[in-house]
């Protein structure tokens, strides 16, 4: 979470406690709950509405299509899958070579 592990969460924890005591730490947790529940909340109405706005041609539409990672990464993994495919297809059905014979050349590769 946030590049945080245990020991900087506990470190945390102890200083609000030190800062607002243990009286009042319980209600800025309460209250936090519910920011977090209110932003997301808000962030879920903004998608459907978005959604909504944008008719049924953007049904199936994700926010995360709009990262360029992710657009980079489908479209240089899914492009290769069918010719990785293929040409594992291809190397599985070629039969092994016989004692003596010659592997086939191709004059254009070399």
């Amino acid at each position: 979470m946030f590049g945080m592990g245990w020991p900087e969460l506990f470190v945390i924890g102890v200083v609000a406690m030190l800062v607002f005591g243990p009286d009042k730490l319980p209600d800025l947790a309460r209250q936090a709950g519910r920011f977090v529940r209110t932003i997301k909340q808000m962030a879920e109405n903004a998608k459907d509405d978005l959604g909504r706005e944008m008719g049924q041609d953007f049904s199936g539409f994700n926010l995360r299509d709009l990262d360029p990672r992710e657009v980079v990464r489908r479209s240089l993994l899914d492009d290769d899958e069918p010719a990785k495919n293929q040409a594992a297809r291809k190397a599985i059905t070629q039969k092994p070579l016989g004692l003596g014979e010659t592997p086939p050349f191709d004059s254009e590769s070399t």
